[in-house]
This record gives C-alpha cells, sequence and structure tokens, in this order.
C-alpha cells in the first residue's frame, strides 16, 4: 500500500480505505477461485494495483467517462480505476465467468456503484465507451478489431492531461 501512495498522495481517506481492503478481498477470493499468481500475491500492489493505475498518471478521466475493461481477469485495471474515478462508468467484461463472479464479489464489497461486470466476449459488445483499457489481453492489432467500433466517435475533450 505504501507504493500507492508514494505515487498516488493526494488519495482521499474513503480511496485509501479501498486500496487496503483490496488485498484482504483478493487474498479471499483467490482461496476460491484463482485469479491472480500465488507467486505474485506477496507482490500485490505493485504488480496489481499499481500497475493497474499507471495511466491515471497521465490521463484524468472526467466525470462521466464511460470506460471499458476488456480481458478483465480478476478486475485489473477496471477495479483500481474504478476506486481511483468514482464518477467515472466502469465496464468490466472477460469471456470467462467465474472470473466475472470475483469481480463482481469485489465491487460488491467495496459498494463500487461505478463497476459493471459481465461474462462476455469483446467482440459481442455494441455499446460505445471513450476510453477502452486493458491489460495483455493480446497482441494490438487483434485487440483493436475486437473494440474499434466500441470507440466513441464523438469528438469531445474526456480527458485532461497532468
Amino acid at each position: 500500500m505504501d507504493k500507492i501512495l508514494k505515487y498516488f498522495p493526494d488519495l482521499t481517506s474513503k480511496q485509501i480505505e479501498l486500496f487496503e481492503q483490496l488485498q484482504p478481498l483478493y487474498a479471499e477470493w483467490n482461496a476460491q477461485i484463482n485469479v491472480i499468481s500465488r507467486k505474485d500475491f506477496s507482490e500485490f500492489y505493485e504488480r496489481h494495483v499499481l500497475h493497474s493505475l499507471a495511466i491515471a498518471k497521465f490521463i484524468r478521466f472526467n466525470p462521466g467517462t464511460k470506460v471499458l475493461d476488456v480481458g478483465t481477469g480478476g478486475g485489473f485495471p477496471g477495479i483500481p480505476l474504478a476506486i481511483m474515478y468514482p464518477k467515472v462508468k466502469f465496464h468490466l467484461v472477460d469471456s470467462i465467468g467465474k472470473k466475472i463472479k470475483v469481480v463482481n464479489g469485489v465491487a460488491d464489497s467495496l459498494r463500487l456503484l461505478n463497476v459493471k461486470a459481465e461474462k462476455i466476449r469483446a467482440e459481442e459488445l455494441k455499446e460505445e465507451y471513450d476510453f477502452v483499457v486493458s491489460r495483455a489481453v493480446t497482441k494490438l492489432p487483434e485487440f483493436v478489431q475486437w473494440v474499434e467500433k466500441n470507440i466513441a466517435r464523438k469528438k469531445k475533450m474526456q480527458y485532461q492531461t497532468e
């Protein structure tokens, strides 16, 4: 957790509380459904949470922005970003139902009302989003083919850089 605070010192007390709850929640879920490698779990905040938040060092999503997280797995990067941006709408998708079960369990426990998780393949999605994020799902050309139809065409400023 110290590494999160090092890079994001302006977190609210609520955000800090939610980030602190992540590791115990994922430990509990991971004992039932393996979504995080056991050898990586000791580095949970660095390898999963901090990596998920890297985009937040460059882009700040405006309230009301719609973000799609493709191949979310256990909820990365979507869950940490939903904590970071409580007024942004996150749609986390994965084709594996047990992973979505974990995402829903974590989101419900944290009362993240800005998270919708769904078992669906990216190619089947019909909605449009302001941003699409992902972590190591496939090669970029293939990924673009899956999601380019889902990127909103309306040209409006949805983010601001630091």
